[in-house]
Formats: structure tokens, C-alpha cells, sequence
């Protein structure tokens, strides 16, 4: 499997995530199966939130009852957690942020998080109560590194007036059908095209300038949990032709085509896999190797409805 060296940081990862947040209801095998099946594909990357699984904190304590890691073990894995989100409001207070990354901790079984995100911008965000809940983490060792997700450009800046710690990960949405992060540049200065319209502040060129790891999240999703576009050939027709023709030609699934479609760009984005088919991480971590030609990357883009000028 590809793998990235983590920006502002000592970390190699791997190239997929797999994201824990629908195992509230497998049982202990499955999840180790899942788990023992990912890092045997070579993923090192395990993505949690606090708010996974219907109840504070439920997929992390479901993986903390599974999942015995050796300290050794432990210290091959990147593990990262997400916070900020209650329920009918955003809450980034140093006083959440703090008590829920313990809460975190206690669920996961775990001493330190590798990463923690901040899951969705707060509309009152305070940067100083961020700064001050990070300064805090980062000198009990609770949280080695910090970064934040579906964030713009200008939203992290206002962070950093405060905040001493790189933050170096954004998680946003993106694949071939959702990607007005790619597709508003490609179509700059296209008056009257809706694909031109800049919807994150240029969020794609800032990550790439500040040194700052993309992570997909929903790579599969047609647009907003509408559900999947590989298979639909009622409304991708083409693109359906299209990945199947590459699966085939480079001896990999629709779903790795999908997945490469993604790791192809020079920005290095991580994808992260919600699935809890072992199979499906398999799929993905092999077109995660599969280097796509410029030809056949614009042959998708263009497939799934985007503009060429």
C-alpha cells in the first residue's frame, strides 16, 4: 500500500483510513477481523469520533472491548479521534474539549491519541479555548498532534491566531462525483459555470501551501449521503463504463479505481474507508497502489459530470 509521511510530524502512514464509526453493532470477532484484515493490507490509520455511534463515545468503547494492543502494537498504529460535536450544537470550549478527549482515552483504553480533529467548525469558537485546551493535551501527553475537520481555509487561520501546535490535517468530503474542492480550480474564471464557484476559500491550494494532510472522507458517496455511485448506472452510466474498463485494465475492483481516483492527486490524500467488510479494505488498499494516468484520471472527472473548459 502507498504510503505518506504525515506532515509537521515523525509519522509514515498509510495511505487509507479505516473509519470506525458503524461498529456500535458488531460484535468483538467481527471487529477484530475487520481491524486484523486492515492492518494486514498495511493500514496503520484507525479513525474514531466521539460522536460514533448513536451515544457519546460508543464505537470507541466498542473498540477498546475488542481491540488488546501491546504497547509495541500500539506504537505502529496511528490513532486518531474527533470532537466538537453534541447534540443541537458545536462545542469547541477548552472545558469539552478536555473532558471529552479523557472520555476518549477511557472508551479506547488507550493512554495518548496519535491525532484529534475538530470535528465541525463552531460558529462561537473562541481560538484562545482551543489554544488553551491543546496546550494542555500536548503537555500531559494525551495528544501527540492536532488538526481539524470540514474546516476552510480562513476558519484555520482564525484557529492559528491562537493555537501554538501545527494543525496538520484537514478531513473533508471528496470523491469523483462530490469534489468541489478539485473542480472550482480547474474551472477558475468560467463565468456563469456552477462548477467555478469557489465553496471552501481555495481550501485544496491552502493545504498543499501550508504543509497540511487532505483526508476524504465518503469517497464513494455520490454527493450528500445520497449513497454510492459505483454500480449506479442510472445516474453514472459513464462513469460506471469508465472505472469498470480501468478495473479491469490494471487487475483491481471498481472500488480501487474509485480509491486511486483519490491517492492520484500530488496533494497526497489520505481515503478514509467507512466499510466494515474486510474485503472492501482490501479492494481499496490495492488501488491505492494503482498510479492512474492523467488521461484516465480526466477521463473520470469528466465522467462524473465535471467541466473541462
Amino acid at each position: 500500500m502507498k504510503t505518506y509521511a504525515l506532515p509537521q510530524t515523525d509519522l509514515t502512514v498509510s495511505s487509507i483510513i479505516l473509519g470506525m464509526m458503524r461498529i456500535a453493532n458488531m460484535d468483538d470477532g467481527e471487529i477484530r477481523r475487520l481491524v486484523g484484515a486492515a492492518r494486514d493490507t498495511g493500514v496503520t490509520f484507525f479513525d474514531h469520533a466521539d460522536i460514533y455511534g448513536g451515544s457519546p463515545h460508543r464505537c470507541e468503547t466498542r473498540f477498546g472491548e475488542a481491540i488488546s494492543l501491546t504497547a509495541g502494537e500500539r506504537e505502529k498504529l496511528v490513532i486518531q479521534s474527533k470532537v466538537g460535536i453534541r447534540k443541537g450544537f458545536f462545542d469547541f470550549s477548552a472545558e469539552h474539549i478536555l473532558a471529552s478527549v479523557d472520555q476518549s482515552l477511557a472508551a479506547l483504553k488507550m493512554d495518548y491519541l496519535d491525532v484529534l480533529l475538530l470535528h465541525r467548525p463552531d460558529a462561537l469558537v473562541e481560538p484562545e479555548e482551543v489554544a488553551a485546551a491543546f496546550d494542555r493535551l500536548l503537555s500531559s501527553g494525551k495528544v501527540r498532534y492536532f488538526g481539524v475537520s470540514n474546516h476552510r481555509s480562513g476558519q484555520v487561520e482564525v484557529l492559528k491566531t491562537a493555537v501554538k501546535q501545527p494543525l496538520i490535517v484537514n478531513q473533508v468530503q471528496l470523491s469523483i462525483t462530490h469534489a468541489p474542492l478539485i473542480a472550482a480550480g480547474v474551472s477558475a474564471n468560467m463565468a456563469g459555470l456552477d462548477q467555478s464557484v469557489d465553496r471552501d476559500n481555495g481550501l485544496l491550494d491552502y493545504s498543499r501551501v501550508n504543509n497540511m494532510m487532505l483526508q476524504a472522507w465518503s469517497p464513494f458517496q455520490k454527493r450528500f449521503f445520497d449513497g454510492v455511485f459505483l454500480g449506479d448506472r442510472e445516474n453514472f452510466a459513464d462513469l460506471n463504463d469508465a472505472i469498470d474498463e480501468l478495473a479491469k485494465h490494471y487487475g483491481v475492483t471498481p472500488t480501487g479505481i474509485a480509491t486511486a481516483w483519490i491517492t492520484r492527486h500530488p496533494a497526497k490524500i489520505q481515503v478514509v474507508l467507512g466499510t466494515t467488510r474486510p474485503e472492501r479494505v482490501a479492494d481499496a488498499a490495492a488501488g491505492s497502489d494503482v498510479t492512474l494516468t492523467r488521461g484516465e484520471w480526466y477521463r473520470l472527472f469528466k465522467a462524473a459530470g465535471h467541466v473541462l473548459p
